[in-house]
């Protein structure tokens, strides 16, 4: 970052100022998609199980094949030196994310069969593998924003399976979304992609 702003996308799109990019940091970090999806799964499996507190630990296996195994991949090739943040801003080098993660949520969606797990946590399992077969199909030749399209398909999710109020959750969405575009990793389009391809993921309960 020189005198407050930086470039990523090649150049192509100008990053913050220093003061709005720290902002944009925070809501980046925070909102990013292993801690959406720990509370998001956490609440939908909850909801699916109709309270049971059995429900958290499905949501927990959801969590945990979604987005902290991938985080955790992620973190390991940072370590070998093969990306330099979780961003991995160079889209042809995200394919073996995408990858790992389609490969961890069969895995997960598979323990859940077998365990019986309730209906409304599988389906969003299935959901969120097909969205990534999304991501993955489209960032072949254009950059989406995974960030939004996760922050997205948790919110609509909840939505479905908890509550309809739970789409004033669209706010986050919103807000991931600014922050991508405000630290220059993605444009406009690509993050509204992102978040159109997250909330299809409720597509999968109309064949419930």
């Amino acid at each position: 970052m020189t005198g407050g702003t930086a470039t990523t996308n090649g150049g192509k799109t100008p990053a913050a100022p220093a003061r709005t990019a720290c902002a944009a940091r925070t809501v980046t970090d925070v909102l990013q998609p292993r801690n959406v999806l720990l509370a998001g799964m956490l609440g939908i499996g909850l909801a699916a199980a109709g309270g049971d507190w059995t429900g958290l630990l499905w949501g927990f296996l959801g969590a945990l094949c979604a987005g902290l195994i991938p985080a955790g991949y992620i973190e390991w090739e940072r370590g070998r030196g093969t990306w330099g943040d979780r961003h991995v801003v160079d889209r042809t080098k995200r394919a073996p994310i995408f990858f790992v993660i389609l490969g961890s949520i069969g895995a997960g969606s598979v323990v859940m069969v077998l365990g019986n797990a309730p209906t409304g946590i599988l389906v969003a399992m299935l959901a969120l593998w097909v969205m990534t077969i999304g991501l993955l199909a489209v960032n072949t030749v254009w950059k989406i924003s995974v960030d939004s399209a996760v922050a997205s398909a948790a919110v609509s999710l909840l939505a479905v399976v908890h509550s309809p109020w739970w789409i004033a959750a669209y706010a986050l969405t919103a807000a991931v979304c600014w922050s991508r575009v405000a630290l220059g990793y993605h444009t406009v389009a690509q993050t509204l992609a992102g978040a159109g391809l997250g909330a299809a993921t409720t597509v999968a309960y109309a064949f419930v």
